[in-house]
């Protein structure tokens, strides 16, 4: 059966139109070792679920990038860092995902920035934010990638997801003014979040220092009604002995408990109460003594 001349020079033609038979059949390059690499460890990651021998396979594929030429490389590049990321979170290995990529880009400012971006956006999920900080910052702040189209996204990522939550507002101040990156709707907002932040910033602090506060004091009258409680047991042991004593000597014991009370925490307020109740306890003794049931019997 004779096929269909149309039809069969249809996979052939390039930008130049149909092939002439004097022209050589130029078909796609092959792939690379190394993208071969990273179709296997999607395969591996993705159909098999087997994030080890995806690791390992990411890790071949570095090895290999050396030998190519580095224009061809850094889209393979960054989709190995890609597989790698997911498959270290998928191992529950997500703190090792920043030092691995900076094993294969050697410095924060070389970092694509799609990698950057799932970098903070993990980091931002497991409440660490922290540990990617310095890296942002020193990507934010290098000249070739303040060009990029994605420098304001990740800008703004870099305020949201790890200044605001650090509560680095001086650092987000310089951010929003220093960098072009931001529109001028964007600066508002921006800055509103920032104040925002930092009068809830503030609210914690009081707050802190009151419960400080009130935690310290609250030890401080613990303290105090625990030598009260004492102070009356022994004052209730000692008052059926004082009316026997004359009542000066009665004068200088309760004296005496006053200087031990004011003695062990003489700053504390909740040593006024207690002078108080020694004061009405003097003004019984007083009365006690004085009575005429307290008066020793007058012989004739």
């Amino acid at each position: 059966m004779r096929s269909d001349p149309a039809t069969s020079a249809a996979p052939l033609r390039g930008l130049g139109g149909p092939l002439r038979s004097s022209e050589p059949v130029r078909g796609a390059p092959a792939p690379s070792a190394a993208a071969l690499l990273l179709e296997e460890a999607a395969d591996l990651l993705v159909v098999h679920l087997d994030f080890h021998a995806a690791l390992r396979t990411c890790e071949r594929a570095w090895r290999g990038l050396a030998e190519e030429p580095v224009g061809a490389c850094l889209e393979v590049k960054c989709s190995l860092c890609v597989v790698g990321i997911q498959a270290l979170a998928e191992m529950d290995r997500w703190q090792e995902v920043l030092s691995w990529v900076l094993r294969c880009y050697q410095v924060p400012e070389k970092l694509p920035p799609k990698v950057l971006e799932l970098c903070v956006l993990l980091y931002s999920k497991m409440r660490e934010p922290g540990a990617v900080l310095d890296t942002v910052s020193a990507w934010l702040q290098d000249a070739d990638n303040q060009g990029l189209p994605e420098y304001g996204a990740l800008a703004e990522l870099h305020l949201q997801r790890v200044l605001l939550p650090l509560g680095c507002l001086s650092e987000a101040e310089e951010l929003v003014a220093g960098s072009a990156a931001f529109s001028e709707e964007q600066q508002l907002d921006a800055l509103q979040a920032i104040s925002t932040a930092r009068r809830q910033q503030k609210h914690g602090q009081s707050g802190s220092e009151e419960t400080q506060k009130l935690n310290q004091e609250g030890s401080s009258s613990s303290k105090f009604l625990s030598l009260l409680t004492l102070l009356r047991q022994l004052w209730d042991s000692a008052v059926r002995h004082f009316f026997s004593l004359p009542f000066r000597k009665s004068l200088l014991a309760a004296l005496l408990l006053c200087l031990l009370v004011v003695r062990f925490d003489p700053a504390s307020p909740a040593s006024l109460p207690f002078l108080h109740k020694l004061a009405q306890i003097f003004h019984r003794i007083r009365k006690a003594v004085a009575s005429p049931l307290c008066r020793p019997p007058v012989h004739d």
